[in-house]
């Protein structure tokens, strides 16, 4: 019985789910019912007005047309009107010359009829009729006005609702990733004169394909593109993929989006570790500022953390995304860096490949050093004073100098101090170089062999920075790499 009961509870569940989907459904269809009513009112009401626009460019058309008409009938009315004046004018002076002529041949007088045969010749000669042109001064010819529109009557017969446009397609191997920046090109299946605009949209994801639900960012629009490829610039790649798609637009309607492509964005991505930091060192994100009261505020939020039993690994250093990279925090409490060892650690260890990344620090800062440590680096160690460390270095007492550090030599760099440097670590050739990021200039290379991990470090006293990540090695710097790489400065040349 029990198990009969069941069995109807399942029949019942499963009914009332298959209810609930007609009636959703159901409700669907009303709501589209709704849309068609409101949709096919607005498409009627934009074709009465494009037919109205027709109408209107034709009716103005028609009027400019038959105002030319009328202009032309009138100057040549005018011209006709003056020539049938002066004929007639003419006309009836001939006709009284011709009576005199007249009567004076009939005259018996000799002596009168000679004086006045002469003055009738002269008066003959002067008459307006032998001056006058007898051909019209205009046609009444009116054909040249003459319309035919049998063509523009054959056009009109074509129009037809814009056809929806077609679904562009990406062209994968024509799309470039470089220098935070992303060029994405498409074509459609074929030409369509039609096309308006295209709307291109783009989100990050951390893998590759299409994104899953829960892990989708909200898509970015670019509207209005005129041309078949567009440039992504000033990015940040918080993710190792973007994912695009991209529809065609015409007057009236758009078309669909083109499936999704995602491209990789790999860069190198990572936070400050707080934990890591002396006492005195601010951190906030990726900001770091120097606080000489920083050592006595930290001693009491240790003593409220004990306490409160809260637990170092919530700090919002540990809330950033997660990478099989992170580095765990083993610095918390008494093994952070300590004396005079200003220091702060990234939290990500490299291990293969290239990467790069950009420091903007405070030249008024009495010291700064950025470059990489090995993951044992001393509490008490300062940056390019031990074998675990490399590191540029400004030095802003009585003189300012920018020296190259390691195991406990210096080199002193001549060249002028940027206000942002970028480091970029090639790690299976050992190289690590400090750039002028905003020349791409060279300032120095060290050339050695990594035989473990390493961590971006940072060291500041009296003074600030903050750390710009998720950058792609930059291609002038990839290309001075391959033409520096035989002349780079090395370890053994620091003295």
């Amino acid at each position: 019985m029990g198990d009969q009961k069941e069995s109807f509870r399942k029949i019942i569940t499963t009914l009332a789910l298959k209810n609930e989907e007609i009636t959703n459904f159901i409700g669907c269809l009303k709501q589209s019912l709704e849309n068609l009513e409101g949709n096919s009112n607005r498409v009627q009401e934009d074709l009465e007005a494009e037919f109205n626009a027709l109408h209107s460019v034709l009716d103005g058309l028609k009027d400019s047309m038959v105002t030319r008409i009328k202009q032309e009938r009138a100057t040549r009315t005018y011209e006709l009107q003056s020539q049938l004046s002066a004929c007639s004018k003419a006309l009836e002076s001939s006709e009284e010359l011709l009576d005199v002529a007249n009567q004076t041949l009939c005259s018996s007088e000799a002596n009168d009829f000679n004086q006045a045969a002469k003055d009738i010749k002269d008066s003959v000669t002067m008459a307006p009729a032998f001056r006058l042109s007898l051909k019209a001064k205009a046609s009444d010819s009116m054909s040249h006005m003459m319309v035919d529109f049998t063509q523009e009557i054959e056009m009109l017969k074509t129009i037809k609702f814009l056809p929806v446009p077609a679904t562009p397609e990406i062209l994968v191997s024509e799309c470039q990733v470089y220098d935070n920046t992303v060029s994405v090109l498409w074509a459609l299946p074929e030409a369509d004169t039609k096309i308006d605009h295209y709307d291109l949209e783009y989100r990050r994801t951390n893998h590759e394909g299409p994104p899953r639900a829960r892990e989708d960012h909200p898509w970015m629009v670019v509207e209005g593109i005129r041309e078949t490829e567009y440039t992504l610039t000033g990015l940040r790649f918080e993710t190792r993929y973007l994912t695009f798609r991209v529809k065609a637009c015409n007057k009236a309607v758009a078309g669909e989006f083109s499936e999704p492509v995602t491209l990789e964005t790999h860069a190198f991505l990572f936070k400050l570790d707080a934990g890591s930091a002396h006492q005195n060192l601010k951190v906030e994100d990726l900001s770091v500022e120097w606080d000489s009261c920083g050592g006595k505020i930290v001693q009491d939020i240790r003593k409220d953390k004990n306490r409160t039993n809260q637990s170092p690994m919530h700090s919002p250093a540990r809330t950033a995304m997660n990478s099989p990279k992170r580095v765990p925090s083993a610095r918390v409490g008494r093994d952070r860096f300590t004396a005079e060892s200003y220091t702060v650690l990234g939290d990500t260890f490299i291990d293969a490949g290239q990467q790069y990344w950009e420091v903007r620090f405070d030249k008024e800062s009495k010291a700064f050093a950025v470059g990489l440590a090995l993951r044992n680096l001393g509490r008490f160690d300062q940056l390019g004073k031990s074998n675990a460390s490399w590191c540029i270095h400004l030095n802003n007492w009585l003189q300012q100098s920018l020296t190259a550090k390691h195991n406990n030599k210096a080199r002193t760099l001549d060249c002028s101090i940027p206000d942002r440097i970028g480091v970029y670590c090639n790690y299976e050739e050992g190289a690590l170089s400090f750039y002028n990021a905003r020349t791409r200039t060279l300032m120095h290379t060290f050339r050695t062999k990594f035989t473990q991990p390493v961590v971006p470090a940072f060291s500041v006293w009296n003074g600030s920075f903050s750390v710009q990540t998720g950058l792609q090695v930059p291609s002038a710097v990839q290309s001075g790499q391959r033409k520096n790489s035989g002349t780079s400065s090395s370890n053994a040349s620091l003295t």
